[in-house]
């Protein structure tokens, strides 16, 4: 799925269960951003993006430890570009909401400096949560800022029960149920279930290490 965004100005943006970006203003049509899936020649620009906007302290974060070593859920590493300017990342990752309870950890989400306040992180999650429900993801859990993520649903009652590999706030440890009763009784440890990440390409561990 492609979704084309206007630089200058984005004025609403809604989701369907089938994908579908409901509405969006494309008052200037250049530069136009296209919401679609991270390939591998994306990977320098997206950890260039993510350091910029995190720094090292990153790899700290208690989400990090559900994802190290893991690859990405199927179908849910986006990227954003400007023509070929990658702008925007978010990727989600399969996870236990406690035993025996599939869900996807959102995050990290990052947008270009010179981006942002245009809606794009908005139509990001958007976007990955249309392709969560049409791949029968159930739930999503998130450590963000509550007031931001309100907006999509995201509430801290779905958490109550759960806990995480190590501390986080709990006014910003959010759910979202994609299907009503997914996170109903959810209790216990969150805890990574995506696949092993593959091997690095030589051609790509050259990459990074140039851009290191």
């Amino acid at each position: 799925m492609a979704f084309e965004l206007s630089h200058h100005e984005i004025r609403s943006l809604g989701f369907s269960r089938d994908g579908v970006i409901a509405e969006a203003s494309l008052v200037a049509r250049r530069p136009v951003c296209a919401i679609a899936e991270e390939a591998q020649e994306d990977v320098v620009a997206r950890e260039t993006l993510l350091d910029a906007a995190f720094g090292p302290a990153r790899f700290l974060k208690t989400c990090e430890r559900l994802r190290e070593g893991r690859m990405p859920a199927r179908g849910l590493a986006l990227v954003c570009k400007d023509e070929d300017r990658l702008v925007a990342t978010m990727r989600m990752w399969a996870i236990f909401a406690g035993p025996g309870r599939p869900a996807l950890l959102l995050g990290p989400l990052a947008v270009a400096r010179d981006y942002r306040s245009l809606g794009l992180g908005a139509a990001m999650i958007k976007a990955g949560l249309a392709r969560a429900a049409t791949r029968n993801h159930r739930a999503v859990l998130l450590v963000g800022d509550a007031p931001y993520y309100a907006r999509f649903g995201f509430e801290t009652r779905f958490t109550e029960g759960l806990t995480m590999p190590g501390p986080v706030e709990r006014e910003r440890f959010l759910g979202l149920e994609l299907t009503n009763g997914a996170l109903t009784g959810a209790a216990g440890r969150v805890s990574g279930a995506g696949l092993p990440a593959r091997a690095a390409a030589p051609a790509v561990i050259g990459e990074l290490a140039r851009a290191a």
